[in-house]
């Protein structure tokens, strides 16, 4: 049975009692219902492209004719480069690591080995690349693969010592196996380990060099199937490179050396050197090095050769980075790197090992970055990188989504953004260059803004499918860094990055950018396309405090009985205990007053820097607002943000409430505990009633001196007049502005007067005053003096104590990896049963429940308890009057309540369309008044909500929580729909989002299911169990945007991004790029004529006669199973939905046949006329010679 709630009764009948409107049933307003066009054909959930550097990176390679790169991973994915644009990202089900990855050179094809011993074969001939065969070793433990160019049989080495032979194209094994004991001597009574390297030799594809851990090389012969040769070194193998002529090799060794051997004499090496040793006096030997794990040998035709290597390091670097050497000739080159080398690769520009390689780059892969080193120019400079591989450059800690922005805001950034950009790169074009970009339609500007540990904000071009960094904001510049250990701050309330960006607003039509950080600091910057240097930076400090240690607890009846006023406090130099009152100045001429040896107060985190502030073109500083600690308690990071450039307003909440911030006016608007925005009669309201003793620390912002009932007016709220002692608004008036001027002459004398100017209007709850401004708050200067006697501005700051709610507690579903307060364990039970802000909605609405109401200015509200309240604005008319009026603010009470915190809310027109924000157009701050006058003629302020008329609802106020949803009517507040969005589960992000031309909201729950429900029914259009909360990172960086596009960080480096659009999943193979183009292999070195004659060219094998099945017979079954792939029906779906790009592969693939066909056309007209020639010569020497003798001749 449906349990009955006479608070609704009740508040239906108050809101139109004039009307009969709202004795409508459920039943009777879906008559009206209206019109959606949105259904759950509109929907579909995949994924789209994956961006940024690969996580954990173990493997790479590099096809040097397609020109593309590929990289393995620790989790058994795949990425894929090319030109800049072109990315792919596979995974292997297995999520096994990948150990080596091997290209079937200009064949579009892939083949992985991974730590599970088994080995995939992927088709890159598709947009969406699929294994084509897997091959499972069952008895064997996969170490090296090794594909000779333009062969079809895969050399695999294994733990146990022995080679298998894999044939490519059928993916099974052949009955060719070299066994460790037939390769290594007879007499040899140890194990040689592990095959680390296997290679042929680039003259003679029928000899197999084969390197064993121990440090044992042998040359074997395929055809004999012996060891022709062995080579013996003490130390062991890590790798072995060729040089092209086949006469000798290079090995790198775990003591630092390198040893070069010729084929013929394996006596002994011919050569070795260390690298990095230093060389005693006393000893033949160097100095032992570290490992070298990876060396190349790549010769030139005009010079000497590059020997390429990493690792072999002197032991005594202790503590170095990791280091590339190039050694070319007699110079030796050490290339430092920021992060630990995982693999490189020498890119040459012949794919041929038997010619001369001609090196050009060096690709290395970090565990942390991609670096790709120009050999061709002196001082091996780096290329820059066109892939979006710096989103991790600093943590990720909150991500923004923004499709369809203004076209013009990405050109704007990115002019702003290419001035940042690092200089010293090399000239040359990246070489990475293979693929081609989609053939999509979609072209909408899209924008992710990213924000960091290190305090800085990067904004991303995310414009079809691709990601490109635009422009990089550094907040951290805005204060003063401690050089030390011993300068840092003691008020930091997080033991690391201080400067970590907690969540971020923008509004892209006016560029305003409102950042909060986690020392509980707020920055609003402007958009401007000049350079300005900043003399001061604007600041604005806030007291936000908590008043439960100050609340007494009731006595058994309930009631408390106030106290009658007392006597104005005597002087403080009469009142002030015996404890040392310090004003110390802070370094930004903020006045910070304390205890001596006690708790902290009046401080802010983070001290903002006083020398000017060079501010380049791009985001420029307007405001900062700090939160500073109360009574030895760190402020309260802040948990929710907003921005509206139309009303130049910014508003910030946290567990203790909220502040409304005036950034035009640089003022304090408002600063209240949630409880204060309830009514008194509202059930919602819940009461402080914690037991603990109250704290008055001296010098405090609320203490024992603070004048007449400063302890109860301490406990009650400003529209609680019904219990005041004085219920007449002068006297409480005056009472303020008693204490006001009281605590003033603590600060300093000087500044009692603008105190005394200060006035907090308080409406009585008994009358019914549209907009009671008991908000309205002006805050003024303080001066100071100095010590030479001159006034300073030194801040803006309004400190009012107030209380907040003690509520059950209730889980926040915006968790913050950030927060580690160092405060008591009291005081953090106390935090989290608070009732804390999570949302804020500034739009123009209703603030009465009248019928004959108007829209006008309101902030909507919203607490982790689930209560929306609704807070009227009253803005002056006209610039000018808008800069010098203060702004006036009242409470509308409480709208609506649901299940969990809020998460979203909105508003919709009586047809269902979104009412977006108001704004303000975007103009320079810095440009001249002409240019200002002629962008404020453009402006086209968004059209006003159309106001109630005959009674009726015009509006639809959207709330979602965590897990409801509800839409009320505006503005009789009655709920027309609702929702359960889940019972078992709760939301962890929600946005209303437009979709086909009409909105919805977008809901992602922790158990993973990803949700759509229509509007204004709530219907529910989508539910698909998409991806479980494994992750902390996934929640504070999933994010919904319009027309179906969504992201998330799926791992510290890479951002996943999906699409929930039926039809951007129908087009998604049109807008993928392509990995493989048609490119015609270059040809095969020149032999010459003498080599020719003489056999010195390279030899070729012919492995199917060797490897065969008629050969060489079967391979055992149980060694392993083959696992065909899902490839070719991947194909097929790819080809089916991919038309265009199938098209146009066939017309070029057709137009180089037809090229090809009249080549090959011309070519044999000119034999046939070569043949004709040679056999009219033919024909007139036999005549010549036909009758003469041979003495004749």
């Amino acid at each position: 049975m449906k349990k009955f709630n006479i608070r609704k009764v009740l508040d239906g009948l108050t809101a139109v009692s004039s009307s009969s409107s709202a004795a409508q049933t459920g039943a009777a307003k879906e008559n009206d219902a209206v019109p959606e066009s949105l259904q759950s054909e509109h929907f579909q959930l995949c994924k789209t492209v994956r961006h940024g550097f690969p996580h954990r990176p173990s493997s790479m390679a590099f096809d040097p004719v397609q020109k593309i790169l590929a990289v393995g991973t620790l989790n058994g994915a795949l990425r894929l480069f090319g030109r800049a644009g072109v990315e792919c990202y596979c995974q292997h089900d297995s999520g096994a690591a990948v150990i080596q990855l091997q290209f079937l050179i200009n064949e579009g094809a892939l083949v992985s080995a991974l730590a599970d011993d088994s080995l995939h074969l992927w088709n890159l001939r598709q947009k969406i690349p699929a294994i084509l065969h897997s091959l499972k070793f069952n008895r064997e433990r996969i170490t090296y693969c090794h594909l000779p160019f333009q062969s079809k049989w895969l050399y695999i080495g294994t733990e146990r010592g022995n080679i298998h032979i894999v044939n490519v194209e059928s993916f099974t094994l052949s009955g060719y196996v070299i066994m460790w004991n037939k390769a290594i001597e007879l007499s040899t009574k140890t194990h040689p380990g592990p095959v680390v390297h296997i290679s042929d030799n680039p003259m003679d594809e029928g000899k197999l060099l084969i390197g064993f851990e121990c440090g044992v090389v042998v040359l074997w012969d395929l055809k004999s199937k012996k060891a022709d040769y062995r080579y013996n070194y003490d130390e062991a193998i890590h790798s072995v490179a060729w040089h092209h002529e086949g006469k000798q090799f290079v090995c790198s060794h775990s003591d630092g050396t390198l040893t070069t051997w010729n084929i013929r004499t394996p006596a002994k090496p011919a050569q070795i050197i260390t690298p990095h040793g230093k060389q005693p006096k006393d000893a033949k030997k160097p100095e032992p090095c570290k490992p070298i794990l990876k060396v190349e040998y790549k010769t030139t035709r005009a010079g000497d050769p590059f020997m390429v290597l990493s690792g072999g390091l002197s032991y005594d670097t202790v503590g170095r980075r990791a280091c590339l050497t190039v050694m070319h000739g007699k110079s030796t080159a050490v290339l430092e790197m920021d992060f630990p080398i995982v693999d490189f690769l020498t890119l040459c520009e012949t794919p041929y090992p038997n010619d001369f390689q001609e090196p050009y780059a060096v690709v290395v892969l970090l565990e942390r970055d991609l670096v790709v080193i120009d050999l061709g120019q002196i001082g091996y400079p780096i290329f820059e990188t066109p892939y979006p591989l710096s989103i991790h450059e600093s943590p990720v800690t909150c991500c923004e989504y923004f499709a369809d922005c203004p076209g013009e805001l990405i050109p704007a950034l990115y002019s702003v953004g290419s001035r940042q950009k690092r200089q010293g790169y090399s000239k040359k074009d990246w070489p990475i260059s293979g693929g081609n970009w989609g053939q999509g339609t979609q072209s909408y500007p899209e924008i992710i803004i990213t924000g960091h540990a290190d305090g800085s904000i990067k904004f991303w071009d995310a414009s079809a499918l691709m990601l490109q960094v635009l422009y990089k904001l550094k907040t951290a510049k805005v204060f003063e860094r401690a050089r030390g250990k011993e300068e840092k701050a003691n008020t930091d309330i997080v033991d690391e990055d201080p400067f970590a960006i907690q969540t971020l607003c923008w509004c892209p039509e006016s560029r305003m950018l409102c950042v909060a950080g986690v020392s509980a600091h707020v920055i609003v910057y402007r958009f401007s396309k000049q350079e300005v240097t900043t003399a001061d930076v604007q600041l604005l400090e806030v007291r936000m405090q908590s008043d439960l240690s100050n609340v007494d607890s009731p006595d058994a009846a309930g009631d408390q009985t106030p106290t009658q006023p007392s006597p104005p406090p005597p002087s403080p130099q009469e009142s002030e205990p015996s404890a040392t009152i310090s004003t110390q100045a802070s370094a930004s001429g903020n006045i910070s007053i304390s205890l001596a040896d006690g708790p902290r107060d009046n401080m802010p985190c983070l001290q903002v820097r006083i020398s000017p502030l060079k501010q380049s073109p791009g985001y420029q500083v307007e405001l900062v607002v700090q939160l500073v600690w109360v009574s030895g308690e760190p402020p309260q990071q802040i948990t929710s943000l907003a921005i509206n450039s139309s009303y130049g307003l910014v508003v910030f909440g946290n567990s203790n409430g909220l502040a409304v911030v005036d950034y035009l006016q640089k003022t304090l608007l408002l600063n209240l505990g949630t409880s204060e925005l309830y009514s008194p009669s509202e059930p919602n309201q819940r009461h402080p009633c914690s037991p603990r003793k109250a704290r008055h620390p001296s010098g405090a912002q609320c203490d024992s001196n603070d004048g007449p009932n400063a302890a109860e007016e301490r406990c009650k709220s400003p529209n609680s007049g019904s219990n005041s002692p004085c219920n007449s608004d002068e006297e409480r008036k005056a009472k303020f502005i008693e204490k006001v001027k009281y605590k003033s002459r603590r600060f300093s004398k000087t500044v009692s007067n603008d105190f005394a100017r200060m006035s907090r209007k308080i409406s009585s709850p008994n009358e019914q005053k549209p907009y009671s401004e008991w908000g309205t708050i002006s805050s003024r200067k303080y001066f100071y003096y100095t010590h030479n006697g001159t006034s300073k501005t030194t801040r803006k700051s309004v400190e009012l104590a107030f209380p907040a709610t003690n509520s059950d507690h209730n889980m926040n579903s915006k968790d913050n990896s950030f927060s580690r307060s160092r405060s008591s364990s009291v005081a953090s039970i106390d935090r989290e049963s608070r009732e804390a802000i999570c949302a804020f909605c500034f739009c123009e609405t209703f603030p009465r429940k009248l019928a004959d109401a108007s829209p006008s200015p309101c902030l909507l509200v919203g607490t982790t308890h689930g209560s929306v309240m609704l807070v009227g604005l009253s803005l002056p008319s006209g610039d000018q009057q808008r800069l010098l009026q203060p702004v006036g603010i009242s409470s509308s009470g409480t709208v609506a309540r649901l299940k969990g915190g809020i998460l979203t809310t909105a508003l919709l027109d009586a047809a269902g369309a979104l009412l977006p924000a108001s704004y303000q157009p975007w103009y320079d701050p810095n440009a001249s008044d002409e240019e200002k006058e002629k962008e404020k003629s453009r402006w086209r302020r968004p059209a006003s909500p159309p106001s109630s008329q005959d009674g009726h609802d015009s509006q639809f106020a959207v709330l979602c929580s965590e897990r409801q949803a509800k839409v009320l009517a505006m503005p009789s507040q009655t709920r027309v729909y609702k929702h359960n969005i889940t019972e078992s589960s709760f939301v962890l992000r929600a946005d209303v989002v437009e979709m086909a031309g009409a909105n919805c909201i977008a809901c992602f729950c922790a158990n993973g299911h990803i949700m759509m429900l229509s509007l204004p029914s709530l219907r529910p259009l989508l539910d698909v169990n998409y991806l479980p909360l494994t992750d902390m990172r996934i929640a504070r960086t999933f994010c919904f945007s319009n027309l179906g596009q969504a992201l998330y960080l799926t791992s510290p480096t890479e951002v996943q991004r999906i699409t929930y659009s039926q039809e951007t999943c129908d087009n998604l193979q049109e807008m993928l790029s392509e990995l493989f183009t048609p490119v015609e292999t270059p040809e095969a070195p020149n032999r010459g004529f003498f080599k020719g004659l003489f056999g010195g060219g390279a030899q070729s094998l012919d492995r199917e006669d060797l490897f065969g099945e008629t050969a060489s017979g079967k391979a055992s079954r149980s060694l392993a199973q083959h696992i065909p792939g899902p490839g070719n029906m991947e194909g097929m779906k790819g080809a089916a939905s991919g038309v265009v790009g199938e098209l146009a592969r066939a017309r070029i693939a057709l137009d180089e046949r037809g090229q090809k066909l009249g080549e090959l056309e011309e070519r044999t007209a000119a034999m046939m006329a070569s043949a004709d020639s040679f056999s009219k010569h033919a024909h007139d020497m036999m005549l010549k010679y036909k009758d003469k003798k041979w003495y004749q001749l």
